[in-house]
């Protein structure tokens, strides 16, 4: 039995430009994230002009085997947690995770009496963040991420 709603907040960014596409759902599944794929290589312009290179955590949504990805898309899954030698999952390498700080920051001590509330509230800083790329690639763009390539 649910008790709960939930609101998830997927996006794609880019660190060297601050370029992001924000979407927001209400349930997490390996088809509606082959939806949100597709819709983000689409408006991002992925195909044969444009090659973009995805890294991933191993969420199970995320994971290959049967995963349709889009021309143009080429997934990249940090390394999965090594049991053996204690070391765990590492989001910090996932650019996407310094954001929701920033995704945060209206709702932070905030109640709202529904989800339609709380999703409107995050809709609209996800589309400021958007159109802000240097406040987004501020966190995201970590010193050591390679810089974007052009084809020849």
């Amino acid at each position: 039995m649910h008790r709960f709603e939930w609101l998830y907040v997927t996006v794609f960014v880019s660190p060297a430009s601050g370029e992001s596409f924000w979407y927001l759902s209400d349930g997490v599944s390996k088809a509606l994230f082959e939806k949100t794929l597709a819709l983000f290589a689409r408006e991002a312009g992925a195909g044969r002009g444009r090659i973009i290179v995805l890294v991933l955590d191993n969420a199970g949504w995320h994971s290959e085997p049967n995963l349709a990805v889009p021309e143009g898309v080429r997934l990249v899954y940090l390394p999965p947690p090594d049991q053996v030698r204690g070391r765990r999952y590492t989001p910090e390498l996932q650019p996407a995770e310094t954001l929701w700080a920033l995704v945060d920051e209206p709702i932070v001590n905030k109640h709202f009496e529904t989800l339609a509330e709380l999703d409107a509230t995050v809709a609209e800083r996800c589309v400021a963040l958007n159109k802000d790329r240097d406040l987004v690639k501020g966190p995201a763009g970590f010193h050591w991420w390679p810089q974007r390539a052009y084809p020849i």
